[in-house]
């Protein structure tokens, strides 16, 4: 059965890093969040202000299995991304959590992570990366696709957000016999 190690590793590639996330990127990556206020009303929850503590308090912990890397570019925290095993249901993972300040949006960073984690997923041996995206976040649910994920439907009324929205989620993945050809694509 595949599993994640304690802690999770640094993935890097040219000008890419995703390390662990650690007392050491707090700062920065409250000032990342930060610099887009409206992106956080289609989240699940907000990363402002007592949002972020509360947050950080929760990844620090691992709570609810959520584990998380910040995303560097250049040495800088651009943002963060998460992996979540789902223990119902072994092999299968979600990737998700990511934020990343605007400057890096539309650039190569999230393209790089992504496949840093998607190669490091599956060569764990996880069968199925999942993504689950609210039905508002266009932006994210493209790039996804742009990734080679397939969307598998939707969860209707699935969650409530901090905003008081009943969410519809959109559920996505990319399996471990579509890798090997994405992969070819994707690597950078």
């Amino acid at each position: 059965m595949p599993s994640l190690p304690q802690p999770l590793p640094i993935l890097s590639h040219g000008d890419v890093r995703l390390e662990p996330l650690a007392p050491a990127h707090a700062d920065e990556l409250r000032r990342a969040t930060a610099e887009d206020q409206e992106i956080w009303q289609i989240y699940s929850h907000s990363m402002l202000g007592d949002g972020f503590d509360l947050w950080w308090q929760a990844a620090m912990l691992g709570a609810n299995g959520w584990r998380y890397w910040a995303t560097l570019w250049n040495g800088r925290v651009m943002g963060c991304t998460g992996v979540w095993p789902e223990d119902r249901t072994p092999g299968v993972v979600e990737l998700g959590g990511t934020y990343l300040r605007p400057a890096a949006r539309g650039t190569h960073v999230n393209g790089v992570a992504k496949w840093l984690m998607l190669d490091f997923l599956f060569g764990r041996g996880f069968h199925r990366v999942e993504f689950r995206i609210d039905a508002r976040n266009e932006r994210s649910q493209a790039a996804v696709l742009k990734l080679g994920a397939t969307r598998d439907g939707v969860l209707r009324h699935h969650k409530i957000t901090h905003t008081g929205h009943v969410r519809d989620t959109h559920v996505m993945a990319i399996l471990d016999t579509d890798w090997p050809e994405i992969e070819r694509r994707l690597r950078p």
